[in-house]
């Protein structure tokens, strides 16, 4: 997914791919583009006038309300010299420690720029002060925060439901927080499961998460907490995301003992993305290529389990260059900071005829076409610097550019881009790009390697019977 701002009523709506999520705080309001999804079908945000009703809330929510409502914060970043909000998001005491849980993004401002920014809290009650960051998970979006006042806040946090016994898809389940810092609130909804294709366990919540409400608890009708609100589409009705709670808990574990944080944490971001990394890169590689279907040409098109695939092609009348297009990415991406997603890998193809036009005038076009590719380079990373070569894979001769930019504050780091043009036709040919974000050298190497290994040159003979196969 491809992901930008939308505004939203005075204030943004961060949409982010964390973790098989799309994240949901607020921030000030400023001029910014509109979302954009994967899905070239994807219907546009419907109205607010058109939106549905919503439903009653049931006396269940009531209740877990009025039970939870003392360990409901609202998160507020604060520029230090002032105290002007600078975004807003939700969070929850858990245990005893007084430890508060919520989102990695709703504090991202405070971690990577500790001398620009503060933390504060505001409860139901009105119990407010200052917060200390003590630890995060920037894959999972999961953060653990304190209150800085001495001793602490003497509150019993709420409880997590058990690993052991697991929701069955249909229960309902209720989130709180602050929607779009109007109040707190509770919002009824339906555990769905987990999200497809996800790399990352992640919650399908059939439920109206707002900005604002990131970080908060979602509970089950126990009154336990089971996921933390993460996101939302904008393009949907009632399409929203959680944590799984075991992941929050595990955090929780390794804060108990930690000391605030004071300084910017990119070297901790750094460590945990080259975690993040080596573990994707594993996984992708261990699952076999899947076959194009094309009669001649082995093109790498990745596995539905792993990434969406979305095809269009040329008009059946077209009188020019026909072609027909593939576009595969994950539906995960790890949020950095506003303008930095990372971790995440797609890939394309599209196949070329034309036939009706001729070789002088398709080399034209074909070649026009491998060199319309923008490999980025600039803000969080270094302008690309790429390699050409010519490379024969199983009787297929391609021209290879790849390309790498380096993080400027994560170093080892690269977003890494491989574009390949077949050459044996003068009249048609095919054309891929992979790309690979947040990996290192070693990784992105070994990536590029398997997915040039992936194409291939079919015989007549064998084109029925290898376009079933899948290919290494």
């Amino acid at each position: 997914m491809t992901i930008r701002f939308m505004p939203a009523g005075g204030l943004r709506a961060v949409l982010c791919g964390v973790a098989g999520a799309w994240c949901v705080a607020a921030h000030a309001a400023s001029s910014l583009p509109a979302v954009q999804t994967d899905s070239p079908d994807a219907a546009p945000p419907a109205a607010a006038a058109s939106a549905p009703e919503p439903e009653p809330v049931s006396s269940s929510a009531h209740k877990l309300y009025e039970q939870a409502r003392h360990q409901l914060v609202q998160v507020r970043t604060l520029l230090s010299g002032q105290g002007s909000q600078s975004s807003v998001g939700s969070g929850f005491f858990v245990g005893e420690g007084g430890l508060i849980i919520t989102n990695y993004h709703v504090v991202s401002q405070v971690a990577l720029q500790p001398q620009r920014y503060r933390l504060t809290y505001a409860g139901v009650d009105g119990r407010q002060g200052a917060l200390d960051l003590l630890a995060f998970d920037v894959a999972h979006d999961l953060a653990v925060v304190r209150p800085s006042e001495a001793g602490g806040v003497a509150i019993k946090g709420l409880s997590f439901r058990s690993r052991a016994t697991p929701l069955d898809k249909g229960e309902r389940i209720y989130s709180l927080g602050n929607p779009l810092d109007v109040g707190f609130a509770v919002v009824e909804g339906t555990y769905n499961g987990l999200v497809d294709r996800g790399f990352y366990p992640t919650v399908f919540f059939s439920g109206s998460l707002n900005p604002g409400m990131s970080g908060g608890p979602t509970l089950d009708e126990q009154g336990r907490v089971m996921g933390v609100n993460v996101a939302t589409r904008l393009d949907g009705q009632q399409v929203s995301f959680l944590v799984p709670g075991e992941f929050a808990e595990d955090l929780l574990a390794r804060a108990r003992k930690a000391t605030p944080i004071k300084q910017a944490v990119y070297p901790e971001v750094t460590r945990q993305l080259l975690v993040h990394q080596d573990l994707l890169t594993q996984r992708f590689m261990a699952q076999p290529w899947r076959s194009a279907g094309h009669a001649h040409y082995r093109i790498p098109v990745p596995q539905e389990t792993f990434m969406r695939c979305w095809g269009n092609s040329t008009q059946p009348d077209s009188k020019g260059l026909e072609f027909e297009r593939s576009d595969c990415s994950m539906n995960q991406s790890v949020f950095i900071n506003s303008s930095l997603y990372t971790g995440n890998l797609a890939t394309r193809h599209e196949i070329y005829d034309g036939s009706k036009l001729g070789a002088w005038r398709f080399a034209r076009q074909y070649s026009k076409s491998f060199r319309n590719e923008y490999f980025g380079g600039a803000g969080a990373r270094t302008a690309a610097q790429c390699s050409e070569r010519f490379v024969t894979n199983d009787g297929l001769t391609m021209r290879a550019v790849i390309c790498l930019n380096a993080y400027k504050k994560l170093p080892g780091l690269y977003d890494m881009g491989v574009l390949v043009a077949t050459l044996n036709d003068d009249t048609a040919g095919a054309q891929g790009r992979f790309d690979a974000k947040g990996v290192s050298f070693d990784n992105a190497m070994k990536l590029a390697d398997f997915y040039l290994k992936g194409y291939g040159w079919i015989p007549t003979k064998k084109a029925e019977a290898e376009s079933k196969r899948p290919s290494r």
